[in-house]
């Protein structure tokens, strides 16, 4: 019984056999064979370096994200602006307002030639403080000279008395007059910094809303709802030359969540990959007048990218173009020196970085074919070009014996 189940499965077999007896075997049959082998090599070499291929995916979603901030990166020179007379100040449209950032930016003195001056203790002029507040008594209470006195009711150094000041609303213009200064001997160490450059370095926290960063002379300082920026210092006219001529090494938005070197990484290899890297690195302005103004209109897209080995890498990416006047052209451009010039009225020189943040959220997602499409393609390669062979191979041979016979 079972051998006649098994004798009757012959009658659907598909793949009918032939003797040897009856197959021919020609030169022709054979060259097809070999470039029908070769074809098939190539096209499977072919899908398996696909198979092996990373593609990108890119979606567009919104962003729901609230309440993120964001990192910016950046490193930007100064060849001909001293670390003291750069201020790195952040504001942005919830009113948050950072001055003076220190913590979190390096400022490196450069000589003329543009080489880091090693050793050097501080940028801001406080090289001799430490040495004159030792020489004081222990009651000491130093005037602050008519500015706005801190909650101490003391100025002990020249950095107390310019911030009183600052805070007064005064125009720091003489501190040859002051007796902190005098002591701690800033007029020298303005002349020995006057021809210095600066390169700044480091990272600024940032809420995730539209605002602007500023790297512009002195310090800051709200009045009147204006931002007012003391010029004295940069203006002088004590032979220097200072314009705010800068190259900038990098400038990037990362998330603010716990940093990851490995991560970032990562990151930095995708974003090349696709061709999103820092599109102002490398960016060099120049010029010669002083009061110059540089601004750069930065739209920010969040990124978000999803590795083959399931990590979900969050970034940013931005465009930018920029904008640059002399600001002494402008309706107050005569401003005499120990005046404050206010930023919305002429402005003020400076490097200024002006981002928006897009709501939309950019995602790229790794991703690769299927083992499954690999085999199925290859497979179909194999029959294919086989198939075509044998239909070549058979028009030949029907064609030659038709020739033949005549």
């Amino acid at each position: 019984m079972a051998k006649g189940f098994l004798a009757n499965l012959k009658g659907v077999d598909a793949f009918g056999k032939t003797t040897d007896d009856v197959k021919i075997k020609t030169r022709t049959g054979a060259f097809l064979t070999l470039v029908s082998a070769a074809i098939i090599l190539s096209f499977t070499l072919m899908e398996f370096i696909d198979y092996r291929r990373i593609y990108t995916d890119t979606s567009l979603i919104v962003d729901r994200s609230r309440g993120e901030k964001l990192s910016m990166r950046m490193n930007v020179t100064f060849p001909r602006v001293p670390c003291y007379l750069v201020s790195v100040d952040v504001m942005d449209i919830s009113g948050e307002t950072q001055r003076d950032i220190s913590h979190s930016v390096r400022k490196m003195r450069l000589d003329p030639s543009g080489k880091e001056i090693h050793g050097s203790r501080s940028t801001s002029l406080k090289n001799e403080v430490e040495k004159y507040t030792e020489d004081q008594p222990s009651d000491y209470c130093g005037s602050c000279y008519g500015g706005l006195e801190p909650a101490s009711g003391c100025c002990n150094t020249c950095e107390e008395v310019r911030t009183a000041y600052i805070n007064k609303g005064w125009s720091f213009s003489n501190p040859d007059t002051i007796e902190q200064c005098k002591k701690e001997g800033w007029a020298s160490k303005l002349k020995e910094q006057a021809n210095e450059g600066c390169s700044v370095v480091g990272r600024v926290r940032v809420n995730k809303v539209s605002g602007n960063i500023h790297l512009s002379p002195g310090r800051s300082f709200q009045s009147s709802a204006r931002d007012v920026y003391e010029l004295v210092p940069y203006l002088r006219d004590d032979g220097s030359k200072h314009d705010y001529s800068h190259t900038i090494h990098e400038l990037t938005f990362e998330n603010d969540d716990d940093y990851n070197y490995r991560k970032a990484r990562i990151t930095k290899e995708i974003r090349t990959r696709l061709g999103l890297d820092d599109p102002l690195r490398g960016t060099t302005r120049t010029t010669t007048k002083p009061q110059y103004m540089y601004q750069y209109f930065l739209k920010v897209v969040s990124t978000h990218f999803k590795t083959m080995d399931g990590q979900l890498l969050k970034s940013h990416q931005y465009s930018a173009t920029h904008f640059e006047r002399d600001v002494a052209e402008g309706g107050r451009g005569d401003t005499p020196q120990g005046v404050y010039l206010q930023h919305g009225v002429s402005g003020v020189p400076g490097v200024f970085f002006n981002f928006e943040i897009s709501p939309i959220l950019v995602v790229h997602t790794d991703t690769r074919q299927s083992f499954a499409h690999f085999v199925t393609s290859t497979c179909a390669i194999v029959g294919g070009v086989l198939t075509v062979a044998s239909l070549f191979d058979s028009m030949l041979f029907a064609t030659t014996r038709a020739l033949k016979k005549h």
